[in-house]
């Protein structure tokens, strides 16, 4: 495969998610082989996901700067100019070098026509930024960088928090681990990382966690390969402490992959028999991986976990964890394309799944057994709102108050809104099955 320059790689990858709508994660592996090295992919990865944590404001300004709009054919060109603007205004790369490697870009697009035009609009963003930016950020959109819609779903649940979240959105989330205690302890693992050079902090309320200062890849993790650890936000940990299966139980993770909260429960508890439940092949091999990695053992299905006739064995389970299909509202920090991957309309749709994933798994319950339902969303369609719609219609369900100290009370459950002490945006809420 012929080695790329690494802004035609970024212009690609924006590509990908803004007219073909696949997510970053999807789109970028293929286009990160073709760089030249590894630090032509850092700056892919830089250019892809900064552009897209500020997009809205990045549209924004290309449409001051634009006499007419580019043709539908010509969307490479806007995506090019989307990361020369965005270059000029949050890289360190000098803004000559932005430019004179942005036109090109154009060649390499077999587009030499466009010289001129990215030359011409880059050089005016950067002589009237100023200007620029000042007009753009009256737009509630731009100023924020995330859609119209989504703005108005976040004041509409969050009126004293909405902006707050914006603006943690388009922070980049820091490298969260969750140390395997069967392994070390996590003062132990720390030390380990100190021996490296790699500094850490104790993730609050996680038994397990740790927070990097710097991220770096996973393979210069000590043990990694040998599964004394894992990436996890401190937010997604909090999933099997809330559980706390106890050995000879059986356990359910009804949507598990790629498996992060299944090998966190058999790390708690190796003593159970779990059963980890997900309708995506790709995504059930990597939970797969990473059970051999961190040698742990589940029965796993591929399956649609609310489809219990084609999988489930007939025998209840005292422990179900439901990480319920959702938004994802509350990792747009990891994913910044979620915010264009998503529309309005799917919330309704979302939100039916959720109950009838919920309907499905309480029936599979044993009378005294707690499920946990749990969203990486912040809307209250998804969360409370919908355990609390659930507990109307079943008299055997009873809602646990979580006594923890993090997140925000809620009607039902508790939420954490993203950023909150270095976390992702999560909602638990713990149900038990009475005996009527």
């Amino acid at each position: 495969m012929p080695v790329k320059s690494p802004r035609l790689l970024a212009v690609l990858a924006l590509q990908q998610v803004l007219q073909h709508g696949r997510s970053l994660s999807d789109s970028l592996p293929p286009l990160l082989a073709q760089a030249h090295d590894s630090r032509d992919k850092a700056l892919i990865q830089a250019l892809s996901y900064g552009c897209l944590r500020h997009l809205p404001l990045l549209q924004a300004v290309l449409q001051l700067l634009l006499q007419q709009s580019l043709k539908p054919k010509d969307q490479d060109l806007q995506c090019l100019l989307y990361l020369g603007i965005y270059q000029q205004l949050e890289m360190r790369i000098p803004d000559h070098a932005a430019i004179s490697a942005s036109v090109e870009v154009c060649r390499d697009l077999q587009k030499n026509w466009a010289t001129r035009l990215v030359n011409g609009v880059l050089r005016n963003f950067q002589r009237n930024s100023a200007d620029l930016l000042a007009q753009a950020h009256t737009q509630d959109s731009a100023r924020y960088a995330h859609p119209n819609w989504w703005l108005q779903a976040l004041q509409r649940d969050w009126a004293q928090h909405w902006q707050a979240i914006a603006e943690a959105n388009n922070q980049p989330a820091p490298l969260s681990l969750r140390v395997n205690v069967r392994h070390h302890s996590r003062e132990a693992y720390a030390n380990h990382l100190i021996q490296q050079g790699i500094v850490s902090q104790p993730q609050p309320h996680t038994r397990a966690g740790l927070r990097l200062e710097q991220a770096i890849d996973v393979q210069q993790l000590p043990g990694f390969e040998q599964g004394w650890v894992s990436v996890q936000d401190g937010a997604a940990q909090l999933a099997a402490e809330l559980l706390q299966p106890q050995a000879g139980q059986r356990v359910l993770d009804a949507c598990a992959a790629p498996g992060g909260k299944t090998a966190h429960l058999l790390e708690m508890q190796p003593d159970i028999d779990l059963w980890a439940v997900d309708e995506s092949a790709p995504r059930l091999q990597q939970l797969v991986e990473n059970l051999q990695r961190l040698d742990l053992n589940a029965t796993v299905c591929c399956e649609n976990a609310a489809n219990t006739a084609k999988w489930w064995d007939g025998k209840a389970f005292e422990r179900i964890l439901l990480d319920a299909p959702c938004s994802a509202s509350g990792v747009i920090r990891r994913h910044p394309d979620i915010k264009y991957l998503r529309r309005a309309a799917d919330l309704n749709a979302l939100t039916q799944r959720q109950s009838q994933l919920l309907e499905a798994v309480w029936s599979l319950l044993a009378p005294q057994g707690y499920l946990l339902y749990a969203t990486c969303s912040v809307f209250a369609q998804e969360n409370h709102q919908q355990v609390a719609a659930f507990l109307q219609k079943h008299s055997d369900a009873q809602a646990i108050p979580l006594a923890v100290s993090w997140g925000q009370a809620m009607p039902v459950g508790r939420q954490i809104l993203p950023g909150e002490e270095e976390m992702d945006g999560f909602y638990y809420a713990l149900l038990r099955k009475t005996d009527t």
